[in-house]
């Protein structure tokens, strides 16, 4: 039995988590906190497995509670944020804190929709997380930035990632030179916050990270993350790489999905690319990451040690689709040295009326 501790100051907002949580007969709501000095005693008291977290609240803010608790009391937290600009922000300064997933908020009639089944899957995944991984990926200062690139190449890095990913991402990108290969980016997250997301690393990396839009070409130097509820799919027209998105069905219940964007960059790169998979749970990514690895592309696993949820890169590692597991802190340079060692392939084959200069 998983026991959860909801906690807002929207009596409403309260009964409504309940509710749903309570759906599930794995899930027992121990209790309902109004803020976070009636939610610290509640910890205290009942020791809950997952907590759910309003960030603007009277008396403390969710983002010092949660800063405070994962200093003394940590606990797989989820956000439950609006979706506003402010909300937004506030999410992401929130999962940089240690929480786990970021889930939007209802809206202002409270028809949940999907929400209540979105909600009990992401307190399972939580329940499931390792609470030392976390603590370390938060603790660990940023390895210093790698050499930059001798040669500009062709090859597009795809990233895929759910629960803890977002930390996990950051640490990676801002790893990261300014001429780094172009890469794209699965980040399994609600629709509203993967702008506020790539703007906050924007600010943080020397590569400049945005939400992918239709059409956008895949650049040294560039990352694009797939905007939450659609997929991002990797094109090619001559030399050029492009993205588009995609309304289509969910696929392993996700959107975007890591695996449509690793299949459409086998099919459109083939040994042109590099895919990584980082933490997160279930399988996703795991397929399309083998298809990569049929295709010639290099790929790489985050290792179980670093990971917050080994869910999908063991999947991964089951199937045979990873060539390496590296832990978090190598996953950066090791990316880099596969370009390298690529762009030195390339630039060694014999003249053939094409030019070495690869972009």
């Amino acid at each position: 039995m998983i026991r959860v501790l909801v906690v807002d100051d929207s009596a409403v907002v309260r009964q409504v988590l309940t509710q749903e949580l309570k759906k599930d007969p794995l899930i027992e709501v121990i209790g309902a906190a109004p803020d976070p000095y009636v939610a610290r005693e509640m910890i205290a008291a009942h020791r809950p497995d997952v907590l759910t977290l309003d960030l603007e609240m009277p008396r403390m803010d969710g983002l010092s509670f949660l800063r405070q608790l994962m200093k003394h009391h940590p606990l797989p937290t989820l956000i439950v944020s609006s979706l506003t600009p402010k909300g937004s922000a506030l999410a992401l300064e929130a999962m940089a804190a240690g929480a786990v997933e970021v889930v939007q908020k209802p809206g202002a009639a409270y028809r949940v929709g999907d929400l209540g089944m979105y909600l009990r899957e992401k307190v399972k995944s939580a329940a499931g997380i390792d609470l030392k991984a976390l603590q370390a990926s938060l603790q660990v200062s940023s390895p210093p930035p790698a050499p930059l690139l001798s040669v500009r190449t062709q090859t597009v890095v795809a990233i895929g990632a759910s629960t803890g990913g977002t930390i996990a991402l950051e640490k990676i990108l801002r790893a990261l030179p300014v001429d780094a290969p172009g890469i794209v980016i699965s980040q399994h997250m609600p629709p509203g916050f993967t702008q506020a997301f790539a703007e906050r690393l924007s600010t943080l990396c020397k590569v400049k990270v945005r939400e992918a839009k239709h059409g956008d070409p895949i650049l040294t130097g560039g990352v694009l993350i797939a905007p939450g509820n659609q997929h991002l799919l990797v094109k090619t027209s001559g030399a050029r790489s492009f993205v588009e998105l995609s309304d289509e069905a969910p696929v392993n219940r996700h959107r975007p999905s890591v695996d449509v964007m690793f299949r459409s960059v086998a099919r459109a790169l083939g040994p042109a690319a590099v895919g990584v998979i980082l933490t997160g749970m279930g399988a996703d990514g795991a397929d399309g990451l083998l298809e990569m690895k049929r295709a010639g592309a290099t790929t790489i696993a985050q290792d179980e040690a670093s990971c917050v949820v080994f869910g999908m890169p063991r999947e991964a590692i089951e199937r045979g689709a990873a060539d390496e597991i590296v832990p978090l802190d190598g996953v950066a340079a090791r990316v880099l040295e596969v370009v390298r060692e690529r762009a030195r392939v390339w630039k060694g084959r014999p003249e053939d009326g094409t030019s070495n200069d690869l972009l």
